[in-house]
């Protein structure tokens, strides 16, 4: 319909919401699709046949302002599914039942990994000892991988001048998520908090003069940035309005592009192998051919990042969808689908090609020939963000963690007070053969020490008594098996040895 048609037609059936969103669409873009009675501001289509609906559950109902703003009115909010057969209905269910004792938010809290405070702010995690441990060994496992394939890390602010983003094009393209600008008082200056760290390594490029000889420069770092996500969309760790990507940057030349592609694809191979994520799908996300005005950048370049990344599929014999419309406004990319232990989909490692930050920048280096070059910029982060995989991993886990990453792969029990310096003895001697883990000094009986180090979700319970300090052992109870027998610390610390290295292979 023509804007005109469209507002007379909804103003004659009252219904004020569709004529307020009308009013913001530009004149021949507005659609609607029918189904029955009812006429969705939308270009569908929508089920061909309603027919196929055979079982229906209203899952949760929510209070949702009008527009996201809590000064509008106050709707309600319908989650409901539908499936063919009642019998897939009845499956979801399930899952469902099992995703809540998976949530992250819960397990997160019972494992004492982070918190979330109204004071410090909506959407901003603060991780606790453990869960920092936990994070820092996950970031340890990638910088050593990193190191074997030449990155070199670096650090950046976590504010930037307004201006680099506008260069960069992401204040245009990303500018109503990012925080209102910081103005300094006295030069006038606009600071933005850093919502991307690219355009921050793109002037480490800059620095110095660059050979070819020089290239490919692999760059990475741990950076803390920030999107302005709205309140309602907020969801424990999944969806925060500060979140550290494991961001890295390749600078190469255009004939290394493939080359480096597949080696960073090897990386997020070994990282979902350690990890147990090796039931996962590729998706190669493309731009619009048919809306290509969100994209910057020639189309000549575009051909060529898109065939650099279907070709390194081809010949690491990935097999990978295409997805029209999912691409980076500066590039294509090649996105990681996990699959966790129910069977849910997350996306979660992704590399970039990219031929328009380096031009947008004016990077150079100087070929063969002595002549100046653009180079070609790989982005890539195996994790994406921190917060997310971990968030992912302690879904797919349920909290129970491989031993390499665990932040306590042993508790040791004392089964009496009396027995507590002994504990401490024995601590160390297992920390002195390279493992971690902690004692449960409370004066609780055995029994109720047991219970609590299953909920906890530590690995090994190690109980410790008259016979077993008697005997140099520790009693060795496996967090849902039940009991192994006495070891003593040297065979278990054989025990645990054999379980890391048959994962890390």
């Amino acid at each position: 319909m023509s804007k005109a048609e469209a507002l007379a037609e909804f103003n004659g059936r009252n219904e004020n919401y569709k004529v307020e969103l009308i009013n913001d669409l530009e004149d021949g873009t507005i659609s609607f699709y029918e189904s029955g009675v009812f006429t969705d501001l939308c270009r569908g289509p929508h089920l061909v046949d309603f027919s196929a609906i055979k079982a229906v559950k209203l899952l949760s109902l929510a209070g949702a302002y009008w527009r996201g703003d809590e000064h509008r009115p106050q709707l309600t909010r319908l989650y409901a599914v539908s499936f063919p057969k009642k019998k897939e209905l009845d499956e979801y269910l399930l899952m469902l039942e099992e995703a809540k004792k998976r949530d992250h938010r819960k397990i997160g809290k019972e494992m004492g990994l982070f918190m979330f405070s109204e004071m410090v702010g909506k959407g901003l995690p603060i991780w606790l000892p453990k869960g920092t441990d936990l994070r820092l060994r996950l970031q340890d496992f990638l910088s050593k991988i990193q190191k074997r394939y030449g990155y070199k890390q670096v650090m950046t602010p976590h504010i930037g001048g307004k201006q680099l983003y506008v260069t960069s094009g992401h204040w245009d393209h990303y500018g109503e998520d990012s925080f209102r600008p910081i103005t300094t008082p006295e030069e006038g200056e606009e600071y933005l908090l850093k919502p991307m760290n690219c355009p921050h390594h793109c002037m480490i490029y800059r620095n110095e003069p660059v050979s070819y000889r020089e290239l490919p420069l692999r760059i990475a770092e741990y950076g803390t940035v920030y999107r302005y996500e709205q309140s309602g969309e907020l969801h424990g760790l999944t969806r925060v309005r500060s979140f550290t990507q494991d961001d890295a940057h390749i600078f190469c030349r255009p004939d290394q592009v493939k080359e480096e592609f597949i080696k960073v694809m090897e990386i997020i191979e070994i990282i979902f192998k350690a990890l147990s994520f090796e039931n996962f799908e590729a998706q190669i996300s493309l731009r619009d051919p048919s809306n290509t005005t969100k994209y910057v950048g020639t189309d000549e370049n575009w051909e060529k990042a898109e065939q650099a990344i279907v070709e390194a599929c081809q010949e690491k014999g990935l097999k990978a969808r295409v997805e029209l419309g999912e691409a980076a406004f500066y590039g294509p990319k090649l996105d990681f689908m996990v699959k966790d232990a129910i069977g849910r989909r997350w996306q979660l490692g992704t590399i970039q090609v990219d031929y328009n930050l380096p031009e947008r920048f004016g990077l150079e280096y100087i070929g063969s020939d002595g002549q100046k070059h653009r180079p070609v910029m790989i982005h890539r982060a195996p994790f994406g963000s921190m917060e997310r995989f971990c968030a992912v991993l302690i879904e797919h886990t349920g909290g129970k963690f491989p031993l390499w990453l665990t932040p306590d792969q042993f508790i040791i029990l004392p089964v009496s007070e009396k027995y507590i310096d002994e504990a401490k003895a024995m601590k160390a001697r297992l920390e002195n053969l390279n493992l971690r883990g902690t004692i449960d000094e409370r004066s609780e009986k055995i029994g109720r020490k047991i219970r609590d180090a299953e909920v906890a979700k530590v690995p090994f319970m190690l109980i410790l008594g008259e016979k077993e300090v008697a005997d140099g052992t520790v009693s060795v109870r496996r967090q849902g098996a039940g009991d192994l027998g006495a070891m003593t610390p040297e065979a278990f610390a054989k025990v645990i040895e054999d379980e890391i290295e048959a994962v890390m292979q």
